[in-house]
């Protein structure tokens, strides 16, 4: 019910009904805050930096290159680069930058819809645990790296 009301919210106040596919990625996000609450991935310093970084780059690589395919690639290759060398990896923002690359978004997109929709969801979240009984609050611990270390991939 949760995850429910988070994308609810998000998509009603941040995505205009003919644009809904801007915020798919908040719905693999919203797996992450409502069923892997504790995980590095779901903490406030990988859901925002990974949704921002991953808006940015996409936007900037639109920006650049259009929508070719090179635009694309680049968009996912750096957005996965930013993620790992910033700790800020959260899985579903990997769609952002293709979204935004796809929708031809401009720098705009980074408050309206991308930020704005990760607030709704995290403000869901941070309220939804605290009043259904049982559940662990979110954040758990907001700075938490992700990755938890710099071991990325199994490196050895």
């Amino acid at each position: 019910m949760g995850a429910a009301a988070g994308i609810s919210i998000a998509l009603y106040l941040a995505g205009p009904p003919h644009a809904m596919f801007v915020l798919a990625s908040l719905g693999g996000s919203s797996v992450f805050l409502f069923g892997l609450t504790r995980a590095p991935a779901a903490q406030l310093r990988a859901i925002f930096g990974g949704h921002l970084g991953g808006a940015f780059i996409g936007i900037a690589c639109t920006q650049w290159l259009g929508t070719s395919l090179p635009a694309y690639a680049l968009a996912v290759s750096l957005t996965l680069g930013f993620m790992l060398a910033t700790r800020t990896v959260h899985p579903p923002a990997g769609a952002n930058p293709v979204i935004m690359v796809h929708a031809h978004a401009s720098w705009g997109a980074l408050w309206s819809p991308v930020l704005l929709g990760v607030l709704c969801l995290v403000a869901v979240a941070m309220v939804w645990s605290r009043l259904y009984p049982g559940l662990v609050r979110y954040p758990v611990s907001p700075m938490e790296p992700s990755p938890p270390s710099l071991n990325w991939g199994g490196w050895q």
